[in-house]
């Protein structure tokens, strides 16, 4: 076979294959990423997984905790029990809305406590209420509160990563305009609705202004509260089960927080006994 005809075979061999061999992928949009990711969180009605939290606290310290959790939606019920086997059990509908506590330390007594009270939430940048993904779909989501929606416009699908072994698409929010403003309240207001108002969350405003968690602010009082949630915000979304597998945000004084997910199990029935508290191997 001569030379030009050994090529021309070649070349028609390569066009064969290269026909053949599926098209890459096209990228998603950002606006398909978050859609996606939304739509996941709303959609979910059980959950089970593990939490690693890192939350700085008002010392500039940082407050680590591994959780074992598990859900179920619409009713509420939540079950948590951390690494020093901090129990907590909270039921849409019963013990008056009080959350079961089991301290695990003495006096060894399970106690009552107001999930948005101040006890439960000394220490705790998110109520028990909002365990799971729920504050990170507000987060990206906005609330009918908030006049200026710039936070969540400014978020970018900025390609795929591996996190843990997964898969991972990667949105990024850069907001350098991130600064504590001036509020005064015309009105006496929660701080969950002044968070609302700024999606900012409520710990900050708790921590800057030396509030509690209870409190209702007095109208005409000047509080100092965050215009976002973060300064640059990183959410890691699992391309199996597209819910976040990361979340990690920084403000003006660095890391503020981070949740890696793990080991999630998503819409898998979970038996009402596991939201009980006599529940075998639960110690309330």
């Amino acid at each position: 076979m001569t030379f030009p005809l050994r090529f021309l075979v070649f070349a028609v061999i390569l066009l064969v294959a290269l026909a053949a061999a599926p098209a890459p992928a096209d990228k998603p949009t950002t606006e398909q990423v978050l859609s996606r990711l939304t739509s996941s969180i709303e959609n979910l009605k059980t959950l089970r997984c593990n939490v690693r939290a890192q939350e700085r606290l008002a010392d500039n310290k940082y407050q680590q905790a591994r959780t074992a959790m598990k859900m179920a939606f619409s009713p509420l019920k939540v079950y948590l029990r951390n690494q020093k086997g901090i129990e907590v059990l909270w039921v849409t509908g019963q013990n008056s809305g009080d959350a079961w506590v089991n301290p695990n330390s003495f006096p060894y007594v399970t106690l009552n406590l107001d999930p948005n009270g101040s006890v439960m939430r000394r220490n705790q940048h998110h109520s028990v209420l909002n365990a799971g993904f729920g504050t990170f779909a507000d987060l990206i989501q906005g609330s009918s509160l908030r006049q200026d929606h710039a936070y969540e416009r400014s978020f970018r699908y900025t390609g795929d990563s591996i996190v843990g072994g997964r898969a991972c698409h990667v949105l990024r929010s850069d907001f350098p305009q991130f600064r504590y403003i001036t509020y005064k309240t015309t009105k006496p207001e929660s701080i969950a609705r002044i968070a609302d108002r700024f999606g900012c969350g409520e710990y900050r405003i708790m921590e800057r202004n030396n509030l509690t968690a209870e409190e209702l602010v007095p109208a005409g009082k000047t509080l100092q509260v965050p215009n976002s949630y973060g300064r640059r915000t990183i959410v890691c979304v699992d391309l199996k089960t597209f819910l976040p597998a990361v979340v990690q945000v920084n403000d003006d004084k660095g890391l503020f927080e981070k949740f890696e997910f793990s080991d999630v199990v998503a819409n898998q029935p979970i038996p009402a006994a596991e939201f009980a508290k006599d529940f075998k191997g639960y110690k309330f």
